[in-house]
């Protein structure tokens, strides 16, 4: 089976100022399909750097990654644009939703550069609230929702367009343990049920448990990579 994820020697530099910074050194990879992984490290350590090359918003300096089987360093930032908008679902710690729109709307955003109809759009954000839990709330306003509805209306928008992977940056790191364990529950469901290959970077490890792997980076390296029990 082809990995849904694989990076090959991958390194990242970025420039500040004069001096150059490694970030990732010749870092190698493998993500299964329908994998849940969890990547964790200290501050500074790569891992949203990594999340960031995964879900194609960044270019390695060197190495090669290739998601389903389709190298994407290698796309123009026009084609890279269209590949996330197929197969990348994002999902933020502060959900980034448009705050004078409707639930529904904001899952409906992703759509509207697609062919489909206002007919079809309505379908598919109908079902994607409803897998979510927030059919009863798809005209609230993110002002009117909890944190923890606000994140299940992202996580609405991130599935729209049924991408290949779910890619989630500190997805709970805004919310109480309670509703941040609900929103886990709901990762883990998108992953076991629908199959979807879910990658959350996160700094808690009560979180990185209900993940089937655990990735440890430090200093632009793997350093541990273990297959735990979820919760």
């Amino acid at each position: 089976m082809t990995p849904s994820v694989a990076l090959v020697g991958v390194s990242k530099q970025y420039l500040r100022g004069r001096e150059s910074v490694l970030v990732l050194s010749d870092f190698n990879l493998e993500i299964p399909q329908q994998d849940f992984v969890a990547i964790m490290g200290p501050s500074g350590s790569g891992k949203t750097t990594l999340l960031n090359l995964i879900g194609g918003l960044d270019k390695p300096s060197s190495g090669q990654i290739y998601v389903a089987g389709e190298r994407i360093d290698t796309l123009s930032n026009t084609a890279l644009a269209h590949w996330r908008a197929r197969h990348v679902g994002f999902v933020f710690q502060f959900y980034n939703l448009m705050p004078t729109l409707s639930a529904a709307r904001n899952v409906e955003l992703p759509l509207l550069l697609t062919s489909l109809s206002a007919r079809e759009r309505k379908q598919k954000v109908a079902v994607a609230l409803d897998l979510v839990g927030l059919t009863d709330r798809a005209k609230h306003k993110p002002g009117e929702l909890s944190g923890g509805q606000q994140q299940r209306v992202a996580i609405a928008r991130a599935l729209i367009a049924d991408p290949t992977l779910l890619v989630c940056d500190e997805p709970t790191g805004d919310l109480d343990r309670h509703t941040a364990e609900e929103i886990l529950s709901l990762l883990q469901i998108l992953n076991r049920q629908y199959a979807k290959t879910v990658i959350m970077v996160t700094h808690d490890p009560k979180a990185a448990s209900y993940a089937a792997r655990q990735l440890h980076v430090d200093k632009g390296q793997l350093v541990n990579d273990a297959v735990v029990v979820s919760a």
